[in-house]
């Protein structure tokens, strides 16, 4: 009784005490897994709408200048003069929002395109928009103070690449140039914006990204622009009012953005807080890695929120178990009483005393019905228990007895059955198909004799139709072929054809070009794993007949889509040396009720369709090569068969 208690009380505390904390454990690491992911794809896509915004300031700066470039207002001011064209190029460059405007003759571009791309394209007659970096110097030259504006101390920035620099003075610029095509006039116009500080370019980015921020700005993302690894343009704070221009990114973000390339999505430590962040490589128009585009959001209100659902997922478990466990208890002491006095009872039973009894039982449940039918079995067991021995001893033996003889005659005589049914069919098959024959047989001959008479009647004015009289020729011997065929299956031992050494691979790869079009009808993908087997000898149309059927019963299974696996390797049975060739559909496979009987002739189980005799002339050819053919069905689904044929006697010798 205590072995029944612990396996009562185990079954009734296991499921609490184990399997509802595994349970628990295991929903919180999959719904931490998938809020992980969930901050990594939502950060993703905010790094592609900053990006989308990147690109859609180079587009539309290039259609910007390429309109300027194309307008009569321009050639209008370079056929004016200088002071004209100054005065249109400022109030372009103010209405644009672009820091510098210049326009250069073809003889003056040469030279600014050996050095930028982006004029040599221009120069070329085709418009073109890229990032790239500019030295002070070259700043300087383009506008006043966008030298000055483009410079940016480096602050020391912890998990940063070591650098000996103490500002960074390049800038980095939108640059666009155009070909400029005029009666009068031949160059590149130029033009481009600054990045470096430009506040409303980051801040736009940010808005874009970061609009709706549930929680009032305290998850609110940040956006970031970096020159190399240095922030020049940033809505990232140090402080409250100061942006951490001049910070630079860690050498982990680095390696992995600008040295390798990667897009980076994953949590990093931006200035002094964490973040899950989203790193872009920036290419200048020579293909070089120069910069990167950054955004990401808080970490910390999303690991407070993720804490706090999973205290509270503990907590509400914890209050299940505390609860639940003392009525288990409770209610496992309900059983366990009866049960320990009827198993007393039983005790004292079988010490001898066949006057034990439990006592009527107030209960009125399964297990008080249990103990009062028990009583009433001790009482019957007192009265026969002698007489009851020696009847069930010899009544047990003839059962057995007699059961035997029954099954064993039953199986005879199911055997017999199917053989007589099976002989029945194979006899109708052959006097049908002998009819058939002869009766095909001689209209072909028909055919083939007029055939011949319009030759030797026509003579050389048979010539233009010579063509046509071979392929009735060949139509004539194809359906001698096939009437022997049938005759074949029907008398094999009168129409033996001559056996040849046959190369099972190769009829295998032949099939499956023959049924290709079958294959092409729907969405059925095709595993082969036809290894190099010696040569049997059998007759290789026939060959082909079985695997072609075989084929098409497993693309007709599959109903157009599924997988059709073929394979052929050696195999040996009964000791005996051979090649095992499988045709294995995912289809729904083969009724239990019909896996005896489907090679019978003329079952089928396509309803208005096929004769029944596919696999019957194919168990029939190749149990004349020696082999077997049989049919099961695979465990994870769908119809295996299995062909197993003998080697050729010349194979064996080779081996």
């Amino acid at each position: 009784m205590r072995t029944v208690r612990l396996r009562l009380l185990v079954l009734a505390l296991v499921p609490v005490m184990l399997l509802l904390p595994l349970l628990l454990l295991l929903g919180m690491a999959r719904w931490t897994a998938d809020y992980d992911e969930l901050l990594i794809a939502k950060v993703e896509s905010d790094l592609r709408i900053a990006e989308q915004y990147l690109t859609q300031i180079l587009v539309s700066t290039g259609d910007d200048l390429r309109s300027v470039a194309d307008s009569v207002s321009f050639a209008r001011a370079l056929n004016t003069g200088e002071v004209a064209t100054t005065a249109f190029f400022d109030q372009t460059r103010a209405e644009l929002g672009l820091d510098f405007l210049y326009y250069l003759p073809d003889e003056d571009a040469i030279d600014a395109a050996a050095r930028w791309p982006v004029i040599a394209t221009a120069l070329d007659g085709s418009s073109r928009t890229e990032i790239d970096i500019f030295p002070a110097e070259d700043l300087e030259d383009l506008a006043d103070g966008l030298a000055e504006r483009a410079r940016v101390a480096l602050i020391d920035t912890a998990a940063a690449v070591p650098t000996d620099r103490t500002e960074e003075n390049r800038g980095m610029v939108v640059h666009a140039a155009s070909p400029v095509r005029t009666d009068t006039a031949r160059g590149v116009l130029i033009g481009g914006i600054l990045l470096n500080r430009n506040l409303d370019f980051i801040d736009t980015i940010n808005a874009l990204v970061y609009l709706n921020a549930v929680t009032g700005g305290e998850n609110q993302g940040t956006a970031t622009l970096f020159l190399d690894d240095v922030r020049v343009s940033t809505n990232v704070r140090l402080f409250e009012d100061v942006r951490a221009l001049g910070t630079r990114v860690s050498a982990a973000v680095r390696g992995a953005v600008l040295d390798e390339g990667q897009t980076w999505l994953d949590r990093a430590f931006v200035v002094n807080e964490w973040y899950i962040s989203g790193y872009l490589p920036i290419r200048d128009s020579f293909g070089t890695r120069v910069g990167m585009l950054y955004v990401g959001f808080l970490e910390g209100p999303f690991s407070a929120a993720k804490r706090e659902a999973l205290i509270w997922m503990i907590a509400a478990v914890a209050g299940v178990l505390i609860l639940s466990v003392p009525v288990f208890l409770w209610m496992a002491r309900g059983v366990f009483a009866p049960l320990e006095k009827m198993t007393r009872t039983m005790q004292r039973v079988s010490n001898g005393n066949l006057s034990a009894r439990n006592g009527h039982s107030q209960r009125r449940d399964e297990i008080g019905q249990v103990a009062d039918h028990l009583d009433d079995l001790l009482d019957q067991v007192q009265d026969r228990d002698q007489k009851l021995r020696a009847w069930a001893d010899e009544l047990n033996t003839r059962v057995d007895q007699r059961t035997a003889e029954l099954r064993e005659t039953n199986a005879k005589l199911e055997e017999t059955y199917r053989q007589l049914v099976m002989s029945e069919k194979l006899a109708a098959i052959g006097e049908i198909t002998a009819g058939v024959a002869h009766e095909i047989n001689n209209p072909v001959a028909v055919i083939q004799g007029n055939v011949d008479v319009m030759r030797e009647v026509l003579g050389p004015q048979a010539d233009p139709v010579e063509t046509e009289l071979d392929l009735v020729d060949q139509q004539v011997g194809r359906i001698r072929a096939i009437v022997g065929k049938l005759l074949t299956f029907a008398r094999p031992g009168e129409f033996n054809e001559s056996l040849t050494s046959v190369d099972l691979k190769s009829v295998i790869e032949d099939c499956l070009l023959l049924v290709d079009h079958e294959l092409r009808k729907g969405d059925i993908a095709i595993h082969c794993d036809l290894r190099e087997v010696p040569s049997i000898e059998a007759e290789t149309g026939e060959i082909q007949q079985v695997i072609i059927n075989l084929l098409v019963n497993a693309v007709q299974a599959m109903q157009g889509a599924g997988d059709l696996s073929l394979s052929l390797a050696q195999a040996t049975q009964d000791g005996q040396a051979g090649v095992s060739f499988e045709v294995r559909d995912s289809g729904p496979g083969i009724p239990k009720d019909a896996l005896d009987t489907v090679f019978d002739p003329f079952f089928t189980t396509k309803q208005a369709e096929g004769t029944g005799l596919g696999l019957s002339i194919s168990q029939a050819i190749i149990q004349r090569t020696g082999g077997q053919i049989t049919a099961r069905n695979h465990p994870d689904g769908g119809a295996v068969f299995s062909v197993w044929i003998p080697l050729a006697e010349q194979s064996i010798a080779a081996q």
